[in-house]
């Protein structure tokens, strides 16, 4: 049994051999002949190409320009200076005051008012006395105006070196309601007077009063 077993295992190592053996020389004979045929097909190739048939290659060269961009700086010319100086403007020159004008209002409101002032005012003296430029009429108060309320409110102030109006205050015995004090001040607060001059000098013109009188228009 043993005999038989070890007969097999040669027979299969035997036929083992005999295949490589018999692929390495069949491997071998295509390898060659492969090698051959490459051989032969390079020998048997067209040959009929000319040189003087092949395209010719041009090389193109750029060469960068020289370019230089000239700027012109454009300067504005300077006007020529003038042989005289334009004459001088004419200086304004104020009217003369009227000395006979009793007042210059601007009505803001439907309210008429009445000047009565104390101190030695009289606008036939001279020019030496103080004279109202500018006087303004209050403004209705509206809680006044809503009540139908009406009368007439007297201010008592100083008239300062500049024409100014300084240190209003109501006179409550010449006032008919309280409802006129705030209006009857801001008013009296935005006259405007030619000063008292004294000796060339503008004085203080104190105890100015002004009635504002306020009345309902229909």
């Amino acid at each position: 049994m043993s005999a038989t077993v070890n007969e097999i295992m040669d027979a299969r190592q035997s036929g083992t051999l005999v295949r490589l053996g018999i692929g390495f020389v069949v491997g071998l004979i295509i390898t060659l002949f492969l090698f051959w045929f490459m051989q032969y097909m390079i020998e048997t190739a067209d040959r009929t190409l000319d040189e003087n048939a092949r395209g010719s290659l041009v090389d193109f060269v750029r060469v960068q320009r020289d370019e230089q961009i000239k700027r012109e700086d454009r300067k504005p010319e300077k006007p020529p200076e003038p042989d005289t100086p334009p004459p001088q403007p004419p200086t304004p020159q104020l009217d003369n005051l009227d000395p006979t004008a009793e007042k210059i209002a601007i009505q803001a409101a439907p309210v008429q008012t009445e000047i009565d002032m104390t101190g030695g005012f009289s606008l036939g003296v001279g020019e030496g006395d103080y004279l109202p430029i500018v006087k303004v009429s209050p403004i209705y108060p509206q809680r006044a105006a809503s009540r139908g309320v009406q009368g007439h409110c007297t201010v008592i102030y100083t008239v300062t070196r500049q024409g100014t109006v300084r240190d209003p205050s109501v006179v409550e015995s010449d006032c008919t309601s309280s409802l006129f004090h705030r209006a009857s001040v801001q008013a009296a607060l935005k006259f405007k007077y030619k000063p008292r001059v004294i000796d060339g000098q503008a004085v203080e013109v104190p105890g100015v009063r002004n009635r504002f009188t306020y009345q309902l228009t229909d």
